[in-house]
């Protein structure tokens, strides 16, 4: 059991940086939507243009960069 937890560790270790910065991406977009739905839902009418954008441009940019992170790394395996 011990050595589980021990290849669990290790693979988290070796996370392709371009997976790394595909989460941040993704999850920072994922709290502008949010922040967006919440203000709106607030009766904010007029939002900020740079969060509307945020929404709408890192969240997606974040899911591309995993998706191509996961295919590089399926092709070198």
């Amino acid at each position: 059991m011990g050595t589980a937890v021990h290849d669990e560790s290790s693979a988290a270790k070796r996370k392709p940086w371009l997976m790394r910065i595909g989460i941040g991406l993704f999850a920072a977009g994922m709290v502008a939507v949010v922040a967006v739905f919440l203000l709106f839902a607030a009766g904010y009418s007029e939002l900020p243009v740079w969060l509307s954008a945020a929404a709408g441009v890192i969240t997606p940019l974040g899911l591309a960069l995993g998706l191509i992170s996961l295919v590089r790394e399926h092709r070198r395996a």
